[in-house]
C-alpha cells in the first residue's frame, strides 16, 4: 500500500490510499471506509496521473458516501459511555451494562447483563475491548475449526486484530486474521466471514470462481454480507 496522496489544498483536502495488485489486470476500483479513508485498488503498473484522474472523477460520489456514513454513525447515538444503562452488542444482541460500586475492575456477562466493578482507575473501553478479544479467540477458534474440517481446508493459525472495517483476511501462507469487533455480530455473519477467509486458501482472489465457491458452501452468503454493509457501523465501542 502506498502512502496517502492529497490533490487539494490544506483548506479543502481529501486523502486517498493506493493499493497496487499484480492480480488486478485492468480495472481500478474505489472504496470509502467508514472512517472516511478512501482506498483505490489498481493494477500494479498504473501511472499515478491516471489514478489521480480516476480519483477526481469520483469525488462527487466519495462526498456523498462520506455524508451517508456520517449520518449513519449519528443514528448510532454517538460514543459509548461506560455507565449503568448503556447497551453493548454481543453476538447480535444488546445487553445493558450495570456498574457495581467497589471491588476490583472486572467485566462479566451474566443473565443478560454486563456487570463491571467500579475501579475508578480502570478504563471501561479497554475492559470491553479485552473482553471482546477473549471471546473472539474462543469463537473464531471453534468456527474456523468447524468449517475447516467441513471444507477439508488446512490453515496456518488464527490472529485476532482490532481492524474496524477489514473484518478478516487470509495471508499468502494461509494464516487467518479476524477483527475482535465481529463478535458483536450474529453468528450467521461471523460464519460468513470465516467461510470467506477459508475460501481464500482455495482461491486467492475475488474472482467469479471464488464467489461461486462461497455460494456453494453458503447459498445465502449475500444476505449475511448485506448485514455487514447495513449495520457494520454498530460494531464499535
Amino acid at each position: 500500500m502506498e502512502g496517502q496522496t492529497s490533490l487539494f489544498s490544506d483548506a479543502d483536502f481529501l486523502n486517498y490510499q493506493i493499493v497496487r495488485s499484480k492480480n488486478r489486470k485492468r480495472t481500478m476500483t474505489l472504496k470509502v471506509e467508514r472512517n472516511g479513508t478512501v482506498v483505490i485498488l489498481v493494477p500494479e503498473r498504473t501511472p499515478k496521473e491516471e489514478i489521480q484522474r480516476f480519483f477526481i472523477s469520483k469525488v462527487p460520489w466519495i462526498a456523498k458516501k462520506i455524508k451517508e456514513y456520517q449520518e449513519t454513525i449519528g443514528k448510532a447515538g454517538g460514543p459509548k459511555r461506560y455507565v449503568t444503562g448503556e447497551k453493548f452488542l454481543y453476538l447480535g444482541e444488546e445487553y445493558p451494562l450495570e456498574v457495581i460500586e467497589g471491588g476490583s475492575a472486572k467485566l462479566t456477562l451474566s443473565r443478560g447483563i454486563f456487570q463491571m466493578c467500579s475501579d475508578h482507575n480502570a478504563d471501561g473501553r479497554e475492559m470491553f475491548r479485552n473482553w471482546y478479544r477473549t471471546r473472539a479467540r474462543e469463537i473464531f477458534a471453534e468456527r474456523v475449526s468447524f468449517y475447516g474440517r467441513r471444507l477439508n481446508l488446512s490453515y496456518n493459525g488464527i490472529r485476532i486484530t482490532s481492524a474496524r472495517t477489514r473484518y478478516g483476511s487470509c495471508s499468502s501462507d494461509d494464516r487467518l486474521s479476524f477483527s475482535y469487533r465481529l463478535v458483536m455480530a450474529p453468528y450467521d455473519v461471523i460464519d460468513y466471514i470465516v467461510v470467506h477467509e477459508l475460501a481464500h486458501i482455495k482461491v486467492k482472489n475475488h474472482s467469479k470462481k471464488f464467489w461461486e465457491y462461497i455460494e456453494k458452501v453458503m447459498p445465502d452468503y449475500k444476505l449475511r454480507k448485506q448485514w455487514l454493509t447495513a449495520r457494520g457501523y454498530l460494531l464499535d465501542i
